[in-house]
């Protein structure tokens, strides 16, 4: 076996890989239809016509500014200041595009197209222009000689489109500026919707990520029965921004095993100069396969372990580009991957290079006079605008709402104890009944640890490799991927569903960034217009760290809700309610709502239900507001105010005020709990911050303040920022102390504890009442005894002592 020198690897075009050892009888496993002659000379010549065209005027966005037409001699001063946009990946994502609308028109398919590559919006673009999905969206952009001119200029220029697809993209369900996810959301978009394609584009650069390797498992989650199918389209065409991709070096054997070993049915398209038959008959194999299985699934006998189809694309890199520059490859290499001539306004040997480039394409007779395409052309777009790949419903107005039931009938009594997890999971329950089609749990494999079991009273799993969950019609869908959960949970909330993401509170933060991502996403959804209203997304963040003293340092992680805190103020919400009641009222309302990232962070352990359903009801709606019952006088006039933000915090304050009022009669307590996080915010800078007045009503104007918080307590400083007179102000919270302990040892050790929480009430009051200053320094030190005799008490014992966790009494 001969290789080539490493030193040359960068001089030759598509340098092929390194032949495996795998035995030529992997080959077997991979599909290979007939497609000599496969389409005819009129189909062959409409497909070709269209990439022409699509590449053409990808081309021209990147470079030009002025005479998008070739209407005269081209000059530098037509060439944009700045050249953005990445071709390597375009004329692939053409020849796609061209071949899907093919197989909508002849099969009469929904199919939405989903694409990894990131930066592909010039193609992306230039394909909606040619089938008129523009300009229903966004009017200025008619399918007309004025419409493409502004198109190609506005592109990546101050008010036009960015480089990448995102929300402002007709057709898109997949903000693509962070690689990964497309598979995942693919999926999660066919998931009951039984007669939907999706189409994804996966780049083999993005193939390397975590995310998308995981993502290939996505089929082993999708009942044929009653949900749609996703056709990934590996796009290998080598190279990255510097380097090969690892599909670009892996020989055919070796990727026919690896997607086979996953459970799919490789076909290779590779063959350039019969690409165009060849991936009409793959594709049209695809959608053969696929309704195979379907119809045995809907026929009550399922395929056990189906074998779906996956397309490799082998394309080279930046294909009908300029071929070479200064001794070095362009086509077929990096160098493609971005802007091919990045001097070609300044460098006149680029300048020649790019005319020659733009006239291969021959626009002039790809348009008609009036600047449409032309009729050989527009023979591929499907006539009813609806199943044009930018118009799909699902993509841009597919939401319904949930029928949902009062919650009232599940709340539990006042005075008792009861996990508000487990509460949940009954109203879940009955939710997913009414919803069987419109509503799903995505979840890392923890539902039962969490709680959330009740779910199964009438649904299950729907992992379809398993024998026991197979083909049951299951709502719950168990991955132990939250990057997959995540994915999934997107793509069924964009096309009009809704999803509910229950997780461990430390291992949310694994899909920080695709949260982020997609709240960007939704920000510009909302500034499209055009884009209509969609469910939330839901998550619950539970198991958290305040009882993680059996799993340890590792499992405690509050972090996430300050991710959630930096989202944009219109989408990002976060509800911390304190009982069951409470958390029954937040998941109705976060289930009804649209266009919000909703974050719940509550406690799988029993606890106090502190408050009757009216009474949390109102809570709720406030977002917080004083506790009566552990204040003292009702909390008129108080010394100090001890607010606890979280479920086992707020008991903390609670059981706090109830040794202040035995210990410290002359103390007078006024005790608030925050289930809506984002109130104290200062007002104006978020929908739900309380008004100065509100704000004062409940903390006093004056009065010290001390926050016992779930999180990190510099989320909360920075939530408080602008508020008037915060020298008042103390803060405990999560402060990244924890081991295998007990749960109140647990509090002690992040200073969240109720001994705590009552000297910082001693501290603070002694400043302004002479009552309890003259016993401060006793009452102080024997709260921080107590704490150390506890801690004594635990590493002895192993457990805290009986009773810790009675509900308090005034």
């Amino acid at each position: 076996m001969t290789t080539t020198p490493i030193a040359h690897l960068h001089e030759i075009a598509n340098p092929p890989p390194d032949p495996s050892h795998l035995p030529d009888s992997v080959l077997a496993l991979a599909v290979k239809p007939a497609y000599k002659d496969y389409l005819s000379n009129a189909q062959r010549s409409s497909l070709v016509k269209f990439q022409h065209l699509a590449n053409y005027i990808a081309t021209a966005m990147i470079f030009l500014k002025s005479d998008a037409l070739l209407e005269r001699e081209l000059v530098p001063d037509d060439v944009k200041f700045r050249l953005l946009g990445h071709f390597g990946t375009c004329p692939g994502l053409n020849l796609i595009y061209a071949h899907v609308n093919r197989l909508v028109v002849k099969d009469d398919l929904k199919i939405i197209l989903v694409v990894g590559p990131g930066h592909g919006a010039p193609a992306i673009l230039a394909d909606l222009w040619i089938e008129d999905s523009l300009a229903p969206f966004i009017p200025p952009y008619t399918r007309d000689e004025a419409g493409l001119r502004k198109l190609i200029k506005s592109f990546s220029w101050p008010g036009g489109f960015p480089s990448h697809i995102n929300a402002e993209v007709p057709g898109s369900i997949h903000e693509g500026g962070e690689l990964g996810y497309s598979l995942a959301v693919s999926y999660g978009a066919v998931m009951d919707k039984p007669d939907l394609i999706v189409t994804c584009i996966v780049g083999d650069g993005e193939s390397e990520s975590g995310p998308l390797a995981a993502a290939w498992n996505s089929h082993k989650y999708l009942d044929p029965a009653e949900s749609g199918a996703v056709i990934p389209i590996l796009h290998a065409n080598g190279f990255k921004i510097s380097e090969r991709t690892i599909p670009g070096t892996n020989d055919d054997k070796e990727l026919i095993a690896l997607y086979s070993g996953y459970g799919y049915k490789v076909i290779i398209v590779e063959d350039l100069k019969h690409i165009q038959d060849e991936l009409a008959a793959a594709l049209d194999w695809s959608v053969a396969e696929i309704k195979k299985i379907q119809t045995a699934a809907r026929s009550g006998i399922p395929i056990v372990k189906p074998r779906w189809p996956l397309i490799v694309l082998r394309t080279p890199k930046g294909f009908s580009g300029p071929k070479q520059l200064d001794g070095e490859p362009i086509e077929g290499s990096f160098h493609s991957h971005q802007v091919p001539l990045p001097e070609a306004k300044t460098n006149n040997e680029q300048f020649e290079l790019l005319k020659h480039w733009l006239k291969s394409y021959d626009v002039k007779n790809l348009l008609t006079a009036e600047g449409k395409p032309i009729p050989e052309i527009e023979a591929l777009i499907p006539k009813e605008p609806s199943k044009r790949l930018g118009q799909v419903k699902e993509t841009y107005n597919g939401y319904n709402p949930l029928d949902l039931t009062d919650w009232k009938p599940f709340a539990k009594e006042k005075g008792t104890q009861y996990s508000a997890l487990r509460a949940v999971g009954e109203y879940l329950d009955q939710a997913l009944v009414a919803n069987p089609h419109s509503l799903r749990l995505f979840s890392p494999d923890e539902l039962v640890s969490n709680k959330l079991d009740s779910v199964f009273n009438h649904t299950s799993r729907d992992f379809q490799w398993d024998p026991l969950t197979r083909a049951k019609g299951g709502r719950v869908t168990e991955i132990l991927s939250e990057h997959c959960c995540q994915g999934w949970l997107q793509g069924y909330t964009l096309t009009g569903r809704v999803g509910v993401f229950p997780s461990y509170e430390a291992f949310l933060g694994i899909i920080a960034t695709m949260m982020v991502q997609y709240a960007k996403f939704m920000k510009m959804a909302k500034e499209t217009k055009w884009r209509r209203d969609i469910g939330s997304l839901n998550y619950i963040e539970t198991s958290t760290w305040t009882r993680q003293e059996h799993n340890g340092f590792s499992h405690q992680n509050p972090a996430f809700i300050g991710t959630v805190i930096k989202v944009k103020s219109e989408a990002a919400r976060i509800y911390l309610p304190p009982d069951a009641n409470c958390f029954l009222s937040t998941i109705r309302h976060c289930l009804k709502s649209k266009n919000y990232v909703n974050l719940m962070v509550g406690s799988k352990a029993p606890t106090p239900v502190y408050l009757s359903p009216e009474e949390a009801d109102a809570h709720c709606i406030a977002g917080a507001s004083v506790w009566k019952f552990a204040s003292t006088d009702d909390g008129i006039d108080p010394d100090v105010v001890l607010v606890g933000i979280g479920v086992e915090v707020t008991f903390e304050v609670i059981a706090a005020a109830s040794i202040l009022r035995k210990k410290v009669p002359s103390l007078r307590v006024r005790v608030v709990n925050v289930t809506d996080l984002m109130i104290l915010q200062a007002h104006g800078t978020h929908p739900h911050a309380l008004t100065d007045d509100g704000f004062d009503s409940l903390f006093t104007k004056d009065k010290p303040i001390h926050f016992n918080y779930h999180g990190y307590p510099t989320e909360l400083q920075g939530l408080l920022f602008g508020r008037p007179n915060l020298d008042r102000v103390s803060i405990d919270g999560y402060d990244e102390e924890g081991t295998t302990t007990t749960p109140l040892s647990m509090m002690v050790l992040n200073h969240t504890d109720r001994w705590t929480v009552a000297a910082k009430a001693i501290e603070a009051a002694a400043k302004i009442n002479p009552l309890v200053q003259i016993n401060s320094h006793v009452l102080i030190s024997g709260f921080q005894h107590a704490r150390r005799k506890h801690q004594s008490y635990v590493v002895e014992n192993g457990h805290d002592p009986d009773g810790v966790f009675d509900t308090p009494e005034f």
